[in-house]
């Protein structure tokens, strides 16, 4: 990791559902690339932990609260970003939700209208704020899921929504052409917190492992680095794009 470059020195990047796992990695990484980290979760006491550890390791952060479904932490979330750095350049997309291992026919209204609250709407209503900062050369990097190439049973309806966002970036980058490039990343098997109900049992475990073709499970900072690269000008002939990391587990849809 110290061996990292400065491809982001200057920027301004803020990543939502950031102070643990994926969003956490991102935020450090982008950091350690130089820029300054807007980081944010619901909870004042998991942003304040996270603003310590990005601190620790020499990274300019700035934590805030956001429920990336609430209106107004969302336009919070913008408004002091730029009312403390003065612009955005980089936007990551992480929030993410999966209430329920129900199949699909047997998922209650509440729990649709969450999944598709958090996990598609949240990022759309987060860029209409954000896009008016957006100048030449600002890219969006949205968090999908290997889940959304093929949802698993027990994740069926969160799978379709990640899905949703392979769309959703084609479509935006489209729209935000040419001057903002959106690109999309689309994790694999990662244990951390969100996915432990999956990685922290043996058998599920060996199962994954053994689908990809590197046999083993991503990492954090496999995911940060893909972010990192997306976000950063060496992709910046990239848009509209996903890039699966995933260890070779088949991604078509």
């Amino acid at each position: 990791m110290e061996k990292i470059g400065k491809r982001l020195q200057g920027k301004v990047a803020i990543v939502t559902a950031s102070t643990q796992g994926i969003g956490l990695g991102i935020a450090e990484r982008l950091g350690l690339e130089g820029a300054s980290v807007v980081i944010s979760s619901r909870k004042q006491i998991n942003v304040d932990e996270a603003v310590e550890k990005l601190k620790a390791r020499g990274i300019e952060v700035y934590g805030l609260v956001c429920h990336v479904s609430n209106l107004q932490q969302r336009k919070n979330l913008i408004d002091k970003t730029i009312q403390k750095y003065g612009k955005i350049d980089v936007v990551v997309s992480n929030a993410a939700a999966n209430p329920s291992v129900d199949s699909i026919l047997e998922t209650k209204e509440p729990v649709l209208d969450k999944l598709w609250e958090i996990n598609v709407k949240s990022s759309i209503l987060l860029l209409q704020e954000a896009a008016p900062y957006l100048k030449k050369g600002s890219s969006v990097v949205l968090i999908s899921s290997i889940a959304g190439y093929q949802p698993q049973a027990s994740m069926a309806m969160y799978g379709v929504t990640k899905t949703a966002l392979l769309g959703l970036t084609k479509a935006l980058a489209a729209e935000m052409a040419p001057n903002t490039r959106v690109n999309c990343v689309a994790p694999g098997f990662v244990p951390t917190h969100f996915a432990a109900f999956i990685t922290t049992n043996a058998d599920v475990r060996k199962a994954i492992e053994d689908k990809t073709l590197l046999n083993r499970l991503g990492t954090t900072d496999d995911m940060a680095a893909a972010t990192a690269f997306l976000a950063s000008d060496d992709a910046s002939y990239i848009t509209g794009e996903t890039l699966v990391v995933a260890g070779g587990i088949p991604s078509r849809l």
